[in-house]
């Protein structure tokens, strides 16, 4: 799992992607709190890494609990920013026996599925979009991702497609199968042990990802909720300074 950081600091910010995406796309927002902690006199090392299936890691067979095993031991003690699918693999590594975790921020995120039947239907949903990635190819299907209600908010500028067509189609389909949410095992049940601060970020137009922001919250011991104005999914993208704000004043909070 090939990651980019800064040199060696006093806190570490690990900032894992979504799917389609790669480490660049965790640019923005990492620099933009690093910015803002260095004005503490608190500067992180960052850690940037490519998700299986992505990136230089197109050819990692890893799922997604291999994925937060690898990051739990490349990483050390670290502040955890991870968006939508990154959200979904930051859990994981929270819920670890002896997890590097000590803050938790999870953007568009969820804890799965804990619906049998719709996590059957969405292992057929991501396998129907493997098949179809791997049918037409990663520039026609990035191009269709980002036609989703989804990405309505997001300007096509800031998604930064040049980096998403380097992936593969036989990673990301790979990544659908293995660490999309219908594979993934539902956590909700086990929100409770993540006894870490943990920021939950939503965007005020991504209404279903409000809603699963206050599910969080609700199981989560330190849990918290943000919500950002005018922003959708990609909120940290949308409002890549809002959020960092966001972060960096939650951040210190915690350090009180």
């Amino acid at each position: 799992m090939p990651a980019t950081s800064d040199p060696p600091a006093a806190d570490r910010l690990v900032v894992l992607h979504g799917f389609t995406q790669t480490h660049h796309h965790g640019h923005r927002i990492a620099h933009a709190i690093a910015g803002r902690r260095a004005e503490r006199g608190r500067r992180p090392t960052l850690v940037l890494p490519d998700l299986p299936g992505h990136g230089l890691s197109a050819h990692d067979g890893g799922g997604i609990d291999d994925a937060a095993a690898e990051l739990a031991a490349i990483t050390g003690p670290a502040t955890f920013v991870g968006y939508s699918m990154g959200g979904r693999v930051a859990l994981h590594v929270a819920l670890l026996d002896e997890s590097p975790v000590e803050r938790l921020v999870l953007i568009g995120a969820t804890a799965g599925l804990d619906d049998e039947a719709e996590r059957i239907g969405r292992r057929r949903l991501d396998d129907d979009r493997a098949r179809r990635i791997e049918a037409i190819g990663v520039e026609r299907f990035i191009d269709e991702w980002l036609d989703a209600p989804l990405f309505a908010t997001l300007p096509r500028q800031l998604a930064d497609v040049e980096h998403r067509r380097r992936n593969t189609a036989a990673g990301l389909a790979h990544s659908l199968r293995t660490a999309g949410t219908g594979a993934q095992a539902s956590l909700w049940d086990r929100l409770g042990a993540i006894r870490v601060p943990t920021l939950v970020i939503a965007g005020e137009l991504d209404t279903k990802f409000r809603e699963i922001g206050e599910r969080l919250v609700a199981g989560l011991p330190q849990g918290e909720l943000a919500v950002v104005d005018g922003a959708g999914h990609a909120a940290h993208t949308e409002r890549s300074d809002q959020v960092a704000a966001l972060v960096d004043g939650w951040w210190a909070s915690s350090e009180r």
